[in-house]
């Protein structure tokens, strides 16, 4: 009896079989032209009541289900990111903001049909100025809907677990000297 045959026998499973064609994509994946992309964004708070509340967005993902989101987006020509995000915050949800302070800056890859993208996106906590929470000026109509929502809350809607962070240090930062 051959040592295939005993193997078999003893009820020892085998290894699964890697597929030419299984190979044959990763090594295509791995071989997609890589881009980057840059956007920036973050969180405006304004205190009603000494509640913090801040500024959150629903949008369509790729599957076409609505998540909430921080509100954020790409830089544009020679922006620096803070200007980028105030520009997008205003544009998604109305709100017109100032820069506290950088909060962080988060990284993640997906693929496209045709390249694979390196994303960087930097967020800042804002202080409210001016405006009402509105899309009718998100000029690519991402922006389904916006809200103010007690910060504290947010995790509990916000679809990305790298948002739900950013809004923990929000959190922290607010309430260290309370």
């Amino acid at each position: 009896m051959s040592a295939r045959e005993r193997e078999q026998r003893s009820g020892v499973p085998r290894p699964p079989r890697r597929h030419a064609s299984s190979r044959a994509a990763h090594s295509q994946f791995t071989r997609l032209p890589i881009s980057s992309e840059t956007s920036a964004g973050g969180i405006v708070v304004d205190v009603q009541g000494g509640i913090p509340y801040a500024a959150i967005i629903a949008r369509r993902n790729r599957a076409g289900r609505v998540e909430w989101c921080l509100p954020k987006g790409h830089l544009e020509g020679d922006e620096t990111a803070e200007q980028a995000a105030l520009r997008e915050v205003a544009e998604e949800t109305g709100i017109h903001g100032r820069i506290i302070r950088h909060l962080s800056s988060i990284d993640y890859w997906f693929s496209g049909a045709d390249h694979r993208i390196h994303k960087v996106v930097h967020h800042f906590l804002m202080g409210y100025v001016s405006g009402r929470i509105t899309v009718e000026h998100d000029p690519d109509h991402e922006a389904e809907a916006a809200a103010w929502m007690p910060l504290e809350q947010m995790t509990r809607q916000l679809a990305y677990p790298n948002e739900r962070r950013i809004v923990a240090l929000a959190l922290d930062l607010l309430y260290r000297d309370a």
